[in-house]
């Protein structure tokens, strides 16, 4: 236990208003004897962070638009800055031992390169990083003292299940997919489903972005192109099976036929907790212990490739390498966002994903600024397929 609050460890939530960001605060605020909040960024929703931000006593807050703070009055008392820049300034803020990394999209990969760069600690939600700059990330961390913990319930499952591992003992890894609220329809009922069906997710609470790409799998194809970068396995030996359950969240096989998985009823807080104590472990009763007796039966099914194409496509990607998992992400996310907005069917997603990376040109990255320049031009070419469906 941590007596003073100068002790306590020091966090900067990055995203806090999105599900990620609100359950991060949940698991702080029960354990403020370990962890303090230092600042918190949001994209725009500047109501729900300023009501956090006075609800945690929370002394710096950063609104990454840079307009969203023009004629706000009544803010709660603490710093509050504006821009892209700021959240950058806030990672490298010395009162920060631990950056959540909650952003959604590819532009969250400048503040991971930017926290490790400033050596800190990375729990990181945000798995556009490591599939728009892979490469970018991984040298970074391998250059810095920075550690990355990832976040995402499926690599914390591998992530634990690695701990004191050997690379060249792992033989394949096995990541689990709910399968979404579609796994069950046929083609030609998937050409009629509604914005509504696809945001009512079967298992997880998330915001529309990541609950649309996981009736999808694009989720998938993400995690596990953000495995191979994260593990550094190669993709032959990476896979992924339904699991609707959600309770085995990853398998890893060994070469010696070993297999460890890692278990838990679905709740974002856990792999939160863990990536804030690693590489400790701490008690906290309000999360639901397994009981193997009351679970309901686990049942395990290979993905239908047909049905979930841009899978396939996020997949394929990952392997081709360079500039093709960026160029997915940002047609991926135009495609989704023009779902939300009314403007195409549901299975007009894949469409837009696959028209895009057949008409990009295909490179290496080697910059951040290369980086940002095949998302940009991913997005245009993106935008262009959405407008003649």
């Amino acid at each position: 236990m941590v007596d003073s609050q100068h002790e306590r460890i020091g966090v900067a939530i990055l995203g806090s208003t999105g599900s990620i960001g609100r359950s991060t605060l949940s698991v702080i605020k029960r354990h403020s004897d370990i962890f303090r909040v230092v600042a918190l960024s949001a994209n725009n929703s500047v109501e729900d962070l300023a009501r956090q931000t006075q609800e945690h006593s929370v002394p710096k807050a950063v609104v990454a638009d840079s307009t969203a703070l023009n004629d706000q009055k009544d803010l709660p008392d603490a710093e509050w800055k504006s821009g892209p820049d700021a959240i950058l300034e806030v990672v490298s803020d010395p009162e920060v031992d631990v950056v959540v990394n909650a952003i959604v999209g590819s532009v969250g990969l400048a503040a991971t390169l930017a926290s490790l760069e400033a050596d800190k600690k990375l729990a990181l939600a945000n798995k556009e990083s490591l599939v728009a700059g892979g490469p970018l990330v991984i040298e970074q961390l391998r250059r810095g003292k920075g550690e990355l913990i990832p976040i995402d319930s499926e690599h914390s499952g591998v992530f634990q299940c690695l701990r004191g591992e050997e690379l060249e003992a792992v033989s394949r890894l096995i990541l689990t997919a709910s399968g979404g609220p579609f796994r069950t329809l046929t083609e030609k009922d998937l050409k009629v489903v509604t914005l509504e069906e696809a945001l009512i997710h079967p298992t997880w609470s998330m915001g529309q972005k990541v609950t649309i790409d996981s009736a999808t799998l694009a989720n998938k194809a993400l995690e596990i192109i953000e495995a191979h970068f994260l593990f550094d396995v190669d993709y032959e030996h990476i896979s992924a099976v339904i699991h609707p359950q959600s309770i085995v969240h990853s398998f890893v096989e060994f070469v010696d036929g070993s297999i460890l998985a890692q278990l838990g009823f679905p709740t974002m807080e856990l792999p939160i907790l863990y990536a804030l104590t690693y590489p400790g472990r701490l008690s906290d009763p309000d999360l639901r212990t397994f009981d193997p007796s009351s679970s309901p039966s686990l049942d395990f099914e290979n993905i239908d490739e047909e049905q979930f194409p841009v899978f396939c496509l996020g997949v394929e990607s990952g392997i081709r390498g360079g500039n093709a998992p960026t160029v997915f992400n940002a047609a991926n996310e135009i495609a989704v966002e023009a779902f939300v907005d009314r403007q195409i069917k549901f299975t007009e997603i894949s469409l837009i994903v696959e028209e895009t990376l057949i008409s990009s040109s295909m490179h290496e990255l080697n910059t951040i600024d290369d980086v940002f320049e095949a998302d940009r031009s991913a997005r245009e070419l993106a935008k262009e397929v959405v407008e003649l469906l």
